[in-house]
């Protein structure tokens, strides 16, 4: 149902629910701030649930059917679960698909050196972010270095309290003239989003002192040498944790909401799915941020391979059926869209944005100018949406991201789209979204989250 305002709607029993999804959901960004983080998350939720490894089922050569539930895991950074219906060829699935990336900076293979008695991380960074967010700011370092022996030592500093911090330097006021006549874009150039993270040298040291105390530091506390960086996925995130905002403590504030804001009411709702009529099926993808290109994104076949694995341990191996059960499935895009801003309310076109508040966002469309690169979804399934929407009292509206010659943005919408399905982008609307520190409201997580689980239990 379309609704102004969605919060004039609840009960006692709605605000309850709502508030224990919302404390779930600042825990799951507290604890899951990278991709590997989440998939981690994702699997002990999924095991709680009954899920099985897909790979060890298949192993066993044990055959599935309706009512059982496997997950798959992409290389620690993705994750997909399936719960098995009647008929998978014919009735296809019901999927619901996040990201699990978010803009951060990444530290890079050759990234320690020291400068002028100060050391630094060298980074690059990752997804679309307006560089100068980054500078100032409590920089919490998370990942994993992997030696040759094999040896992987997980990597959260910044996080605890005790826990040091780390932060990118920014030139003071009072000789910044030239700085801030520079444009947006590049008053912070990306080669200079360096994080300081060290400053104290080591005694007996003459030649790079400062460097080789942090060195004798992460050998001494971590086991890792200089030349393990090579083998390293380290991301520097926004340190601290997810807070409620406002007076009234209607908002989230927190790092990662695009896309995690609705990846944790997917995984809600797919946990709550008992024995479905049709297979659902929740994918937790990576890269989205830079393309959904590699091993780990939307563009892999990994999410075909597992379907086929799913399929040859019904005893289905035809590539006809495989066709036919990928083109007979039906899919939501979990992907979050702008919220109208009143502080920019120019770049908006007020009629058709998502409003803070008001439910679920529907986007028939993304893309940029002439909906270039976008999924466009048919009239028919969004009539058929609708139907699911209002018959679970779910509260949804509907929006483009700013006006038609702003700008635009992509989801992984098209590449499901491209197995013949149905497919549209829904998601939570987000005020400053790609910056550091996000802001969602509880009532658009709650709706999303009942939205999610009437599709999958009868999309």
């Amino acid at each position: 149902m379309i609704h102004d305002n969605v919060w004039t709607t609840y009960g006692k029993e709605d605000i309850e629910k709502l508030e224990k999804l919302s404390a779930g959901y600042m825990e799951f960004l507290d604890r899951g701030k990278t991709e590997r983080e989440c998939t981690e998350l994702i699997v002990e939720t999924a095991k709680k649930h009954g899920y099985r490894d897909l790979a060890e089922v298949t192993a066993k050569g044990e055959k599935l059917g309706r009512g059982d539930k496997v997950y798959a895991v992409n290389m620690g950074k993705a994750v997909m679960l399936f719960n098995i219906g009647e008929d998978i060829v014919n009735d296809g699935m019901n999927i619901v698909g996040a990201h699990i990336d978010s803009p951060r900076l990444d530290i890079k293979q050759n990234p320690l050196y020291e400068s002028d008695e100060l050391v630094y991380l060298d980074t690059h960074y990752y997804g679309g972010i307006k560089k100068y967010h980054y500078v100032v700011m409590p920089l919490a370092l998370h990942g994993v270095v992997v030696r040759p022996d094999g040896t992987k030592i997980t990597i959260s500093i910044g996080e605890k309290d005790g826990d040091p911090v780390f932060f990118v330097s920014d030139l003071l006021i009072h000789i910044a003239k030239e700085q801030l006549e520079k444009p947006g874009s590049t008053v912070v150039e990306g080669e200079n989003l360096d994080i300081l993270v060290g400053s104290r040298p080591l005694e007996g040291e003459e030649k790079d002192a400062v460097k080789a105390a942090v060195l004798k530091l992460l050998k001494d506390e971590y086991g890792i040498e200089e030349d393990d960086f090579i083998s390293a996925e380290l991301e520097a995130v926004p340190a601290g944790k997810a807070r409620e905002a406002g007076f009234d403590r209607s908002m989230i504030l927190g790092y990662g909401h695009d896309d995690r804001c609705c990846a944790f009411p997917e995984l809600t709702a797919m946990m709550e799915v008992d024995k479905p009529k049709t297979t659902s099926c929740a994918l937790f993808v990576d890269k989205e941020e830079t393309g959904s290109l590699g091993a780990t994104g939307m563009e892999s076949y990994f999410f075909e391979y597992m379907v086929r694995e799913i399929l040859f341990s019904m005893g289905i191996s035809s590539e006809t059926e495989l066709g036919r059960c990928m083109r007979n499935s039906r899919m939501l895009s979990a992907d979050v869209t702008a919220a109208f801003d009143p502080l920019y309310a120019s770049k908006f076109e007020k009629k058709n944005s998502a409003m803070f508040g008001h439910g679920l966002t529907f986007c028939k469309y993304t893309g940029a100018r002439g909906k270039s690169g976008s999924n466009d979804a048919n009239a028919e399934y969004i009539a058929r949406l609708r139907q699911i929407m209002d018959k679970h009292g779910v509260a949804y509206q509907t929006a483009e991201m700013g006006k038609v010659d702003e700008g635009g943005g992509g989801t992984i919408a098209y590449i499901l789209a491209l197995y013949g399905m149905q497919v549209i982008d829904c998601g939570i609307a987000v005020l400053s979204m790609h910056a550091p520190w996000e802001a969602i409201s509880k009532s658009d997580l709650y709706e999303s989250y009942k939205g999610y689980k009437a599709f999958l239990t009868e999309g």
